[in-house]
Protein backbone atom coordinates (compact mmCIF):
# COMPACT_ATOMS: atom_id res chain seq x y z
CA UNK A 1 0.00 0.00 0.00
CA UNK A 2 1.47 3.46 -1.10
CA UNK A 3 1.05 6.22 1.69
CA UNK A 4 -0.63 9.35 0.23
CA UNK A 5 0.03 13.08 1.75
CA UNK A 6 -2.02 14.08 4.60
CA UNK A 7 -2.11 17.69 3.58
CA UNK A 8 -4.72 19.02 0.88
CA UNK A 9 -2.96 20.63 -1.62
CA UNK A 10 -5.51 23.02 -3.79
CA UNK A 11 -3.92 22.47 -7.17
CA UNK A 12 -1.70 20.59 -9.30
CA UNK A 13 1.35 22.91 -9.52
CA UNK A 14 1.19 22.91 -5.52
CA UNK A 15 1.63 19.06 -5.93
CA UNK A 16 4.58 19.24 -8.45
CA UNK A 17 6.57 21.58 -6.22
CA UNK A 18 5.99 19.54 -3.14
CA UNK A 19 6.99 16.52 -4.98
CA UNK A 20 9.85 18.06 -6.00
CA UNK A 21 11.17 19.37 -2.69
CA UNK A 22 10.82 15.86 -1.61
CA UNK A 23 12.86 14.52 -3.85
CA UNK A 24 15.64 17.05 -2.98
CA UNK A 25 14.97 16.48 0.58
CA UNK A 26 13.56 14.28 2.38
CA UNK A 27 12.48 15.43 5.68
CA UNK A 28 11.89 13.54 8.73
CA UNK A 29 10.69 15.99 11.37
CA UNK A 30 7.02 15.40 10.85
CA UNK A 31 6.48 11.96 10.56
CA UNK A 32 2.99 12.35 8.63
CA UNK A 33 4.56 13.87 5.80
CA UNK A 34 7.30 12.02 4.17
CA UNK A 35 6.56 9.40 1.79
CA UNK A 36 9.34 6.41 1.81
CA UNK A 37 10.87 5.45 -1.05
CA UNK A 38 10.07 1.86 -1.36
CA UNK A 39 6.45 0.95 -1.77
CA UNK A 40 6.78 -2.10 0.81
CA UNK A 41 7.73 0.79 3.46
CA UNK A 42 5.15 2.26 5.22
CA UNK A 43 4.55 4.49 8.09
CA UNK A 44 2.81 3.77 11.51
CA UNK A 45 1.79 6.88 13.89
CA UNK A 46 1.23 5.63 17.49
CA UNK A 47 -0.43 8.54 20.04
CA UNK A 48 -0.83 7.45 23.44
CA UNK A 49 -1.98 8.60 26.87
CA UNK A 50 -2.05 6.72 30.23
CA UNK A 51 -3.54 7.05 33.65
CA UNK A 52 -6.23 9.29 32.12
CA UNK A 53 -8.40 9.64 35.40
CA UNK A 54 -11.28 11.48 33.64
CA UNK A 55 -9.48 14.76 33.11
CA UNK A 56 -11.04 15.78 30.42
CA UNK A 57 -11.06 19.37 31.52
CA UNK A 58 -8.46 21.88 31.25
CA UNK A 59 -6.43 23.85 34.02
CA UNK A 60 -4.01 26.34 34.53
CA UNK A 61 -1.12 24.18 33.61
CA UNK A 62 -2.56 21.79 30.84
CA UNK A 63 -4.97 21.82 28.07
CA UNK A 64 -7.01 18.92 29.23
CA UNK A 65 -8.91 16.69 26.25
CA UNK A 66 -9.59 19.04 23.52
CA UNK A 67 -6.43 21.36 24.39
CA UNK A 68 -4.61 17.27 23.08
CA UNK A 69 -6.72 17.16 20.33
CA UNK A 70 -6.09 20.42 19.16
CA UNK A 71 -2.43 19.73 19.48
CA UNK A 72 -2.45 16.40 17.41
CA UNK A 73 -4.34 18.26 15.07
CA UNK A 74 -1.63 20.97 14.70
CA UNK A 75 1.94 18.85 15.70
CA UNK A 76 1.14 15.50 14.11
CA UNK A 77 -1.87 16.39 11.49
CA UNK A 78 -4.27 14.11 13.50
CA UNK A 79 -6.87 12.77 11.29
CA UNK A 80 -9.43 9.25 11.61
CA UNK A 81 -7.14 8.09 8.45
CA UNK A 82 -3.78 6.14 8.28
CA UNK A 83 -1.59 6.14 9.93
CA UNK A 84 -2.38 6.88 13.17
CA UNK A 85 -2.98 4.31 15.98
CA UNK A 86 -4.62 5.83 19.25
CA UNK A 87 -3.96 3.87 22.12
CA UNK A 88 -4.20 4.54 26.21
CA UNK A 89 -2.40 2.90 29.25
CA UNK A 90 -5.88 2.56 31.06
CA UNK A 91 -6.85 3.62 34.61
CA UNK A 92 -9.13 5.70 32.28
CA UNK A 93 -12.08 7.19 34.36
CA UNK A 94 -11.99 7.45 38.66
CA UNK A 95 -10.68 11.20 39.23
CA UNK A 96 -12.73 14.35 38.61
CA UNK A 97 -16.41 14.60 39.63
CA UNK A 98 -17.01 14.84 35.69
CA UNK A 99 -16.19 11.82 35.44
CA UNK A 100 -16.09 9.87 38.88
CA UNK A 101 -19.59 11.19 39.41
CA UNK A 102 -20.58 9.45 35.71
CA UNK A 103 -18.67 6.25 36.67
CA UNK A 104 -17.03 6.84 33.88
CA UNK A 105 -19.60 7.45 30.91
CA UNK A 106 -18.26 11.02 30.19
CA UNK A 107 -15.09 10.20 29.80
CA UNK A 108 -15.92 6.64 27.95
CA UNK A 109 -17.94 9.32 25.36
CA UNK A 110 -14.64 11.89 25.17
CA UNK A 111 -12.31 8.82 24.52
CA UNK A 112 -14.60 7.97 21.80
CA UNK A 113 -14.71 11.46 20.28
CA UNK A 114 -10.96 11.69 20.06
CA UNK A 115 -10.32 8.34 18.35
CA UNK A 116 -9.07 5.70 20.96
CA UNK A 117 -8.29 2.48 19.13
CA UNK A 118 -7.80 0.69 22.06
CA UNK A 119 -6.81 0.47 25.88
CA UNK A 120 -5.31 -1.30 28.16
CA UNK A 121 -7.53 -2.78 31.38
CA UNK A 122 -6.14 -0.98 34.43
CA UNK A 123 -6.11 -1.53 38.39
CA UNK A 124 -8.91 0.98 38.67
CA UNK A 125 -10.68 -0.08 35.49
CA UNK A 126 -12.49 -2.35 38.59
CA UNK A 127 -13.49 1.07 40.49
CA UNK A 128 -17.05 0.46 39.59
CA UNK A 129 -16.87 -3.29 39.87
CA UNK A 130 -16.98 -5.65 36.90
CA UNK A 131 -20.48 -4.78 36.20
CA UNK A 132 -19.30 -1.18 35.53
CA UNK A 133 -16.34 -2.23 33.76
CA UNK A 134 -18.70 -4.16 31.34
CA UNK A 135 -20.56 -1.13 30.96
CA UNK A 136 -18.24 1.01 29.94
CA UNK A 137 -16.76 -1.24 27.57
CA UNK A 138 -20.17 -1.98 25.98
CA UNK A 139 -19.71 1.99 25.79
CA UNK A 140 -16.62 2.26 24.12
CA UNK A 141 -16.28 2.12 20.04
CA UNK A 142 -12.45 0.56 21.00
CA UNK A 143 -11.52 -2.70 23.00
CA UNK A 144 -10.64 -3.42 26.57
CA UNK A 145 -6.85 -5.31 26.39
CA UNK A 146 -5.23 -7.64 29.12
CA UNK A 147 -3.65 -10.92 28.40
CA UNK A 148 -3.12 -11.82 32.08
CA UNK A 149 -6.27 -11.47 33.60
CA UNK A 150 -7.65 -15.02 34.32
CA UNK A 151 -10.90 -16.68 35.98
CA UNK A 152 -9.98 -18.52 39.14
CA UNK A 153 -12.16 -21.28 38.70
CA UNK A 154 -11.68 -21.94 34.75
CA UNK A 155 -8.28 -20.69 34.16
CA UNK A 156 -9.82 -18.79 30.98
CA UNK A 157 -9.62 -14.78 30.89
CA UNK A 158 -12.78 -12.91 31.16
CA UNK A 159 -15.19 -12.24 28.34
CA UNK A 160 -14.22 -8.54 29.49
CA UNK A 161 -10.42 -8.60 28.84
CA UNK A 162 -9.48 -9.51 24.95
CA UNK A 163 -6.14 -10.19 25.44
CA UNK A 164 -5.09 -9.05 21.85
CA UNK A 165 -6.19 -7.11 18.99
CA UNK A 166 -4.69 -7.51 15.41
CA UNK A 167 -5.55 -4.32 13.62
CA UNK A 168 -4.52 -3.50 10.05
CA UNK A 169 -2.73 0.41 9.93
CA UNK A 170 -1.56 2.05 6.81
CA UNK A 171 -0.87 -1.62 5.54
CA UNK A 172 1.03 -2.74 8.96
CA UNK A 173 -0.72 -5.80 10.51
CA UNK A 174 -0.29 -4.06 14.19
CA UNK A 175 -0.51 -7.18 16.99
CA UNK A 176 -1.26 -5.29 19.67
CA UNK A 177 -0.77 -6.92 23.60
CA UNK A 178 -2.40 -5.61 26.87
CA UNK A 179 -0.86 -6.38 30.46
CA UNK A 180 -2.40 -5.01 33.70
CA UNK A 181 -0.66 -4.48 36.61
CA UNK A 182 -0.06 -7.34 38.96
CA UNK A 183 -1.01 -5.54 42.09
CA UNK A 184 -4.45 -5.10 40.98
CA UNK A 185 -5.67 -6.89 43.88
CA UNK A 186 -4.49 -4.43 46.18
CA UNK A 187 -4.72 -1.34 43.84
CA UNK A 188 -8.16 -1.77 43.76
CA UNK A 189 -11.08 -2.78 45.97
CA UNK A 190 -10.02 -6.47 46.64
CA UNK A 191 -13.43 -8.12 46.82
CA UNK A 192 -14.04 -6.61 43.29
CA UNK A 193 -10.99 -8.67 41.46
CA UNK A 194 -11.29 -11.95 43.86
CA UNK A 195 -12.39 -14.17 41.46
CA UNK A 196 -9.52 -12.76 39.08
CA UNK A 197 -5.87 -14.37 38.51
CA UNK A 198 -3.42 -11.46 37.63
CA UNK A 199 -0.40 -13.40 36.13
CA UNK A 200 3.27 -12.89 35.36
CA UNK A 201 3.72 -10.78 32.44
CA UNK A 202 6.22 -12.84 30.45
CA UNK A 203 4.22 -15.63 31.06
CA UNK A 204 1.25 -14.15 29.56
CA UNK A 205 3.65 -12.70 26.26
CA UNK A 206 4.89 -15.99 26.37
CA UNK A 207 1.35 -17.62 26.23
CA UNK A 208 -0.17 -14.71 23.74
CA UNK A 209 3.26 -13.64 21.00
CA UNK A 210 3.27 -17.04 19.15
CA UNK A 211 -1.32 -16.55 18.82
CA UNK A 212 -0.71 -12.94 17.81
CA UNK A 213 1.91 -13.86 14.77
CA UNK A 214 -0.29 -17.14 14.13
CA UNK A 215 -3.06 -13.94 13.71
CA UNK A 216 -1.29 -12.36 10.98
CA UNK A 217 0.96 -9.65 13.35
CA UNK A 218 3.81 -8.09 11.43
CA UNK A 219 4.68 -5.11 14.06
CA UNK A 220 4.07 -6.18 17.98
CA UNK A 221 2.86 -3.43 20.65
CA UNK A 222 2.74 -4.30 24.56
CA UNK A 223 -0.04 -2.12 25.77
CA UNK A 224 0.92 -2.04 29.40
CA UNK A 225 -0.59 -0.64 32.73
CA UNK A 226 2.74 -1.51 34.17
CA UNK A 227 5.17 0.42 35.80
CA UNK A 228 8.62 1.81 34.64
CA UNK A 229 11.06 -0.62 36.37
CA UNK A 230 8.10 -3.38 35.35
CA UNK A 231 8.95 -2.09 31.53
CA UNK A 232 12.47 -2.55 31.54
CA UNK A 233 12.29 -5.86 33.51
CA UNK A 234 10.23 -7.13 30.88
CA UNK A 235 12.39 -5.96 27.80
CA UNK A 236 14.70 -9.01 27.39
CA UNK A 237 12.07 -10.94 26.72
CA UNK A 238 9.95 -8.92 24.57
CA UNK A 239 13.15 -7.94 22.43
CA UNK A 240 13.53 -11.61 22.03
CA UNK A 241 9.68 -11.33 20.89
CA UNK A 242 9.92 -9.32 18.61
CA UNK A 243 8.34 -6.62 20.27
CA UNK A 244 8.96 -3.08 19.02
CA UNK A 245 7.25 -0.72 21.99
CA UNK A 246 6.13 -1.51 25.25
CA UNK A 247 3.84 1.64 26.54
CA UNK A 248 3.74 1.87 30.84
CA UNK A 249 1.17 3.14 33.23
CA UNK A 250 -0.55 3.01 36.84
CA UNK A 251 3.10 4.72 38.36
CA UNK A 252 3.34 8.18 37.96
CA UNK A 253 6.53 8.03 36.25
CA UNK A 254 7.19 9.35 32.91
CA UNK A 255 9.83 7.49 29.79
CA UNK A 256 10.58 8.37 26.35
CA UNK A 257 13.58 6.24 25.72
CA UNK A 258 14.72 3.57 22.94
CA UNK A 259 16.37 0.55 24.30
CA UNK A 260 17.77 -1.68 22.26
CA UNK A 261 15.57 -0.67 19.35
CA UNK A 262 12.14 -1.21 21.90
CA UNK A 263 10.67 2.18 22.84
CA UNK A 264 9.60 2.56 25.80
CA UNK A 265 6.76 4.76 26.55
CA UNK A 266 4.82 6.44 29.45
CA UNK A 267 3.30 9.80 30.10
CA UNK A 268 2.49 10.09 33.34
CA UNK A 269 -1.19 11.09 34.29
CA UNK A 270 -3.97 12.55 34.12
CA UNK A 271 -3.45 14.24 30.44
CA UNK A 272 -0.55 16.29 30.68
CA UNK A 273 1.61 14.72 28.31
CA UNK A 274 1.20 12.16 25.40
CA UNK A 275 3.77 10.42 23.32
CA UNK A 276 4.19 10.40 19.61
CA UNK A 277 6.05 6.95 17.92
CA UNK A 278 7.12 7.21 14.71
CA UNK A 279 7.82 3.68 12.64
CA UNK A 280 8.40 3.36 9.05
CA UNK A 281 7.77 -0.46 8.64
CA UNK A 282 9.19 -2.85 5.96
CA UNK A 283 6.13 -5.19 5.15
CA UNK A 284 8.06 -8.12 2.67
CA UNK A 285 11.26 -7.88 5.12
CA UNK A 286 9.08 -7.81 8.59
CA UNK A 287 11.25 -5.31 9.98
CA UNK A 288 11.71 -1.88 10.93
CA UNK A 289 13.16 0.84 8.92
CA UNK A 290 13.43 3.40 11.65
CA UNK A 291 11.61 4.70 14.93
CA UNK A 292 11.22 7.71 16.99
CA UNK A 293 9.52 9.10 19.44
CA UNK A 294 8.81 11.89 21.78
CA UNK A 295 6.79 13.28 25.00
CA UNK A 296 4.88 16.11 24.50
CA UNK A 297 3.74 18.33 27.27
CA UNK A 298 -0.13 19.26 26.96
CA UNK A 299 0.25 22.81 27.60
CA UNK A 300 -3.02 25.31 27.69
CA UNK A 301 -4.46 25.21 24.33
CA UNK A 302 -7.29 26.90 21.94
CA UNK A 303 -9.48 23.58 22.93
CA UNK A 304 -10.58 21.60 19.68
CA UNK A 305 -14.29 22.79 19.69
CA UNK A 306 -15.84 19.23 19.47
CA UNK A 307 -14.28 17.81 22.27
CA UNK A 308 -14.80 20.57 24.33
CA UNK A 309 -18.37 20.28 22.82
CA UNK A 310 -19.20 16.94 24.94
CA UNK A 311 -17.04 17.88 28.03
CA UNK A 312 -19.48 20.93 28.57
CA UNK A 313 -22.10 18.92 27.89
CA UNK A 314 -21.22 16.36 30.70
CA UNK A 315 -20.15 19.05 32.74
CA UNK A 316 -23.49 20.84 32.54
CA UNK A 317 -24.72 17.10 33.31
CA UNK A 318 -22.76 16.69 36.69
CA UNK A 319 -23.30 20.41 37.62
CA UNK A 320 -27.19 20.34 38.29
CA UNK A 321 -25.85 17.70 40.83
CA UNK A 322 -22.93 18.81 42.57
CA UNK A 323 -22.84 22.77 42.16
CA UNK A 324 -23.72 23.14 45.46
CA UNK A 325 -21.37 25.71 46.94
CA UNK A 326 -19.88 24.35 50.74
CA UNK A 327 -16.99 26.06 51.70
CA UNK A 328 -14.33 28.60 50.76
CA UNK A 329 -10.58 28.38 50.94
CA UNK A 330 -8.32 31.33 50.38
CA UNK A 331 -5.30 28.89 49.36
CA UNK A 332 -4.65 25.46 48.08
CA UNK A 333 -5.32 22.50 50.17
CA UNK A 334 -2.76 20.32 48.95
CA UNK A 335 -3.57 16.92 48.61
CA UNK A 336 -0.42 15.97 50.29
CA UNK A 337 -0.44 18.39 53.38
CA UNK A 338 -1.14 17.46 56.53
CA UNK A 339 -3.78 19.99 56.81
CA UNK A 340 -5.78 17.98 54.08
CA UNK A 341 -4.71 14.07 56.03
CA UNK A 342 -5.71 15.96 59.22
CA UNK A 343 -9.53 17.43 58.10
CA UNK A 344 -10.46 13.89 56.38
CA UNK A 345 -9.49 11.74 59.64
CA UNK A 346 -10.86 14.27 62.40
CA UNK A 347 -14.15 14.80 60.65
CA UNK A 348 -14.75 10.98 61.01
CA UNK A 349 -13.98 11.11 64.22
CA UNK A 350 -16.69 13.96 64.60
CA UNK A 351 -19.14 12.49 62.79
CA UNK A 352 -18.25 8.96 64.78
CA UNK A 353 -17.64 10.66 68.33
CA UNK A 354 -17.91 7.31 70.54
CA UNK A 355 -14.92 5.95 68.37
CA UNK A 356 -11.17 7.13 69.54
CA UNK A 357 -9.13 6.83 66.55
CA UNK A 358 -9.61 7.12 62.29
CA UNK A 359 -7.29 5.85 59.99
CA UNK A 360 -7.19 6.27 55.64
CA UNK A 361 -4.36 5.94 53.07
CA UNK A 362 -3.36 8.70 51.24
CA UNK A 363 -3.89 6.70 47.96
CA UNK A 364 -7.87 7.38 48.42
CA UNK A 365 -7.06 11.05 48.39
CA UNK A 366 -6.81 12.19 44.36
CA UNK A 367 -5.97 15.86 44.33
CA UNK A 368 -5.71 19.22 46.03
CA UNK A 369 -8.94 21.28 47.42
CA UNK A 370 -7.87 24.59 45.46
CA UNK A 371 -8.50 27.87 46.15
CA UNK A 372 -11.79 29.67 46.13
CA UNK A 373 -15.36 28.45 46.23
CA UNK A 374 -15.66 24.18 47.50
CA UNK A 375 -17.77 22.43 45.38
CA UNK A 376 -19.89 19.23 46.24
CA UNK A 377 -17.97 18.12 43.38
CA UNK A 378 -15.04 19.10 44.42
CA UNK A 379 -14.72 16.66 47.13
CA UNK A 380 -16.36 13.70 44.85
CA UNK A 381 -12.61 14.76 42.85
CA UNK A 382 -10.58 14.49 45.98
CA UNK A 383 -12.26 11.40 47.57
CA UNK A 384 -13.82 10.30 44.72
CA UNK A 385 -13.64 5.90 45.61
CA UNK A 386 -16.96 4.13 46.99
CA UNK A 387 -15.19 3.25 50.22
CA UNK A 388 -17.28 2.68 53.19
CA UNK A 389 -16.22 3.41 56.74
CA UNK A 390 -15.86 0.48 59.09
CA UNK A 391 -15.87 0.37 62.99
CA UNK A 392 -13.35 -1.72 64.49
CA UNK A 393 -12.03 -2.91 68.60
CA UNK A 394 -7.85 -3.12 68.53
CA UNK A 395 -5.23 -3.12 71.64
CA UNK A 396 -3.17 -0.30 71.39
CA UNK A 397 -0.39 -3.08 70.23
CA UNK A 398 -2.61 -3.47 66.92
CA UNK A 399 -3.37 -0.03 66.71
CA UNK A 400 0.70 0.56 66.13
CA UNK A 401 0.82 -2.29 63.41
CA UNK A 402 -1.93 -1.11 61.14
CA UNK A 403 -1.62 2.71 61.45
CA UNK A 404 2.03 2.36 60.58
CA UNK A 405 1.24 3.28 56.93
CA UNK A 406 -1.33 5.35 57.49
CA UNK A 407 -2.66 9.00 58.06
CA UNK A 408 -4.58 8.86 61.28
CA UNK A 409 -7.10 10.90 63.51
CA UNK A 410 -7.45 10.98 67.60
CA UNK A 411 -3.81 10.23 67.84
CA UNK A 412 -0.16 11.07 67.06
CA UNK A 413 2.75 9.27 66.33
CA UNK A 414 5.52 12.35 67.07
CA UNK A 415 7.40 11.97 70.16
CA UNK A 416 5.65 8.72 71.13
CA UNK A 417 2.02 7.21 70.67
CA UNK A 418 -0.31 9.59 72.18
CA UNK A 419 -4.14 10.17 72.07
CA UNK A 420 -5.33 13.67 70.88
CA UNK A 421 -5.61 14.53 74.57
CA UNK A 422 -2.24 13.96 75.28
CA UNK A 423 -2.71 10.60 77.51
CA UNK A 424 -0.38 7.73 75.84
CA UNK A 425 -1.21 4.57 73.67
CA UNK A 426 -2.19 2.03 75.98
CA UNK A 427 -0.53 -1.32 74.49
CA UNK A 428 -3.23 -3.50 76.13
CA UNK A 429 -6.45 -1.44 76.41
CA UNK A 430 -9.07 -1.81 73.45
CA UNK A 431 -9.44 1.09 71.43
CA UNK A 432 -12.50 2.16 68.80
CA UNK A 433 -11.32 2.47 65.62
CA UNK A 434 -12.59 3.87 62.37
CA UNK A 435 -11.20 2.96 58.56
CA UNK A 436 -12.37 1.98 55.08
CA UNK A 437 -13.95 -1.20 53.82
CA UNK A 438 -11.33 -1.20 51.12
CA UNK A 439 -8.32 -1.22 53.50
CA UNK A 440 -10.48 -3.83 55.88
CA UNK A 441 -10.38 -6.15 53.02
CA UNK A 442 -6.97 -5.72 52.05
CA UNK A 443 -4.56 -8.81 52.98
CA UNK A 444 -1.70 -6.94 53.38
CA UNK A 445 -2.99 -4.96 56.54
CA UNK A 446 -3.97 -6.92 59.62
CA UNK A 447 -7.38 -5.29 60.44
CA UNK A 448 -9.14 -8.02 59.49
CA UNK A 449 -6.97 -10.57 61.68
CA UNK A 450 -7.77 -8.44 64.92
CA UNK A 451 -10.54 -7.66 64.42
CA UNK A 452 -13.09 -10.43 62.21
CA UNK A 453 -16.53 -8.90 62.64
CA UNK A 454 -16.19 -5.10 61.61
CA UNK A 455 -19.61 -2.38 61.67
CA UNK A 456 -20.21 -1.07 58.57
CA UNK A 457 -21.36 1.98 58.98
CA UNK A 458 -22.58 2.49 55.48
CA UNK A 459 -21.21 6.05 55.33
CA UNK A 460 -19.21 6.82 52.52
CA UNK A 461 -15.67 8.08 53.64
CA UNK A 462 -16.00 11.79 51.84
CA UNK A 463 -19.41 12.14 53.55
CA UNK A 464 -18.13 13.17 57.05
CA UNK A 465 -15.46 15.76 55.01
CA UNK A 466 -18.50 17.18 53.13
CA UNK A 467 -20.84 17.62 56.47
CA UNK A 468 -17.28 18.95 58.43
CA UNK A 469 -16.61 21.57 55.85
CA UNK A 470 -20.31 22.40 55.61
CA UNK A 471 -20.10 23.14 59.89
CA UNK A 472 -17.74 25.59 59.20
CA UNK A 473 -19.76 28.06 57.27
CA UNK A 474 -16.39 29.56 55.30
CA UNK A 475 -16.43 32.42 53.10
CA UNK A 476 -13.88 34.81 51.58
CA UNK A 477 -14.62 36.35 55.05
CA UNK A 478 -14.41 32.93 57.01
CA UNK A 479 -12.27 30.44 54.93
CA UNK A 480 -12.03 27.06 55.95
CA UNK A 481 -7.92 27.27 55.71
CA UNK A 482 -8.29 28.82 59.55
CA UNK A 483 -9.84 26.06 60.88
CA UNK A 484 -7.24 23.35 59.74
CA UNK A 485 -4.75 21.50 61.42
CA UNK A 486 -1.09 21.63 60.30
CA UNK A 487 0.51 19.29 62.83
CA UNK A 488 2.44 16.46 61.54
CA UNK A 489 1.21 13.41 63.59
Amino acid sequence: MKLTFKNTFRNGFTILVVALIFMGCQKKSNPVNPNPPNEQVHQLVILYTNDEHGWMEATDAHGGAAGMMALWKENENFSDQDPFLVLSGGDMWTGPAISTWTKGESMVEVMNAMGYDAAAIGNHEFDFQVSGLRRNLSLSQFPYLSANIKEKSTGQRPDFAVPYIVKQVNGIHVGIIGLTTTTTPRSTFPAYVTNYDFIDYETALAEIVPQVKNAGAELLVVLGHICKDEMQNILPAAKEMGIAVITGGHCRDTLNQTVDGVALIHTGYYMQNYAEVAIEFDTEADTVVSLTQKLVSNEPHTPDPEIQSVIDRWRAHVDATLSEVIGYADSEINSRSNEMYNMICDSWLEMFPDADISCTNIGGIRQSIPAGNITLGTIVGVLPFENQIVSLEHTGSQVIDVTKYLIVGGMTRVDGYKLSDGSPLQMGETYTILTTDYLYSRSDYNFSLYDPTPVLLAVNYRDPVIEWIRSKNSSSTNPLNQYLDGNPR
